[in-house]
């Protein structure tokens, strides 16, 4: 479908017609010789005397180069263009970051698979975490992991691929063997900065208490809480254990009330599946649908035209003059 952007510029159109019609014609004063027996002149040389003043007048070929040059000329400012079929983009609504505990105690072999056998507590959190990643396409996502200090492995994209093959490269260890509990909220906090989509979800996952934070668990929530980050907290250790290998229930339970989130516990590999289930039925998957038409100017198409037949008309008119003036 062809359309104008600014359809109101043929409204110029005549305007060449208003100025013929209301402006009077240019007049040029050229020096001159006056004879008081002029007639007497023309008389004795046979000569038929012309008017004082001369109204030039154009061919009809020149009429039509410039009607057409004018008409070209107007339609190219009014922007025809070329419009596609409806284009619809479905993007996320929310954006969720992943803070996953990789500390020393992930490595701890107690949690049960589906088939009762003992997993490594890292390895079972990878293979619930890589279902629900893969059931969240088009949202975006980012990934943290923590130890003694957290790092951002992956910030906010919608390349879900990349967001497992880095979970799938993680380690225990890697980030030291501590639990630096705050500091992962505080980073995520500071990873949704380049987020401009007002929800915002954080699924916290730790089997520790916090030891190496330099700003403490319930602050950063606070702060998380101000810029509208809701925090899923999700505890994995064991509660009776001793030291840092206690994961710390309340605190996980604190975090997620102050932030308007939720907090689960696990305990094994049925009840981490469980558990992101029913992070799925809290807060959906939510999108927005995008809808423009592509466009394509073709104001280019009557500007060449025009320069064309401006070209044509001028180089003939050249020739015929030319050829007149030889003959």
């Amino acid at each position: 479908m062809i359309s104008l952007g600014l359809p109101w510029a043929l409204l110029l159109l005549p305007l060449p017609l208003l100025v013929w019609w209301l402006v009077p014609p240019h007049r040029e004063a050229v020096p001159a010789l006056r004879f008081p027996f002029f007639r007497r002149i023309v008389e004795t040389s046979g000569a038929a005397p012309g008017p004082g003043a001369v109204v030039l007048t154009r061919r009809r070929l020149q009429m039509a180069a410039a009607i057409a040059v004018w008409a070209l000329l107007v339609l190219a400012l009014a922007e025809p263009e070329r419009v596609g079929a409806p284009v619809e983009i479905t993007r996320a609504a929310r954006d969720v970051v992943l803070a996953i505990d990789i500390s020393g105690s992930m490595d701890t072999r107690d949690f049960r698979g589906t088939d009762g056998a003992p997993q490594q507590r890292l390895a079972a959190v990878k293979t619930v975490l890589r279902g629900f990643v893969e059931g969240r396409e088009g949202d975006r996502m980012a990934l943290i992991v923590f130890g003694s200090k957290a790092y951002v492995q992956a910030p906010l994209t919608d390349d879900l691929t990349t967001i497992l093959e880095l979970l799938d490269d993680t380690a225990v260890g890697m980030a030291g063997p501590h639990t630096a509990l705050g500091d992962a909220i505080g980073l995520a906090i500071r990873t949704f900065e380049a987020s401009d989509i007002e929800q915002r979800l954080l699924i916290l996952l730790s089997d520790g208490s916090d030891t190496a934070s330099r700003m403490s668990p319930v602050n950063a929530a606070e702060i998380a809480a101000d810029k509208g980050v809701a925090i899923f907290t999700i505890g994995v250790g064991d509660p009776n254990a001793s030291g840092e290998n206690r994961v710390d229930l309340d605190a996980l339970n604190d975090i997620a009330r102050r932030t308007g989130g939720e907090y689960f516990y696990a305990a094994d590999e049925a009840a981490l599946d469980a558990v992101y289930d029913r992070i799925d039925t809290l807060a959906p998957r939510e999108v927005e649908t995008l809808s423009y038409r592509p466009r394509q100017s073709l104001a280019h198409i009557p500007l060449a035209l025009a320069a064309l037949i401006g070209l044509l008309s001028t180089a003939f008119l050249h020739f015929t003059s030319r050829r007149r003036a030889l003959a």
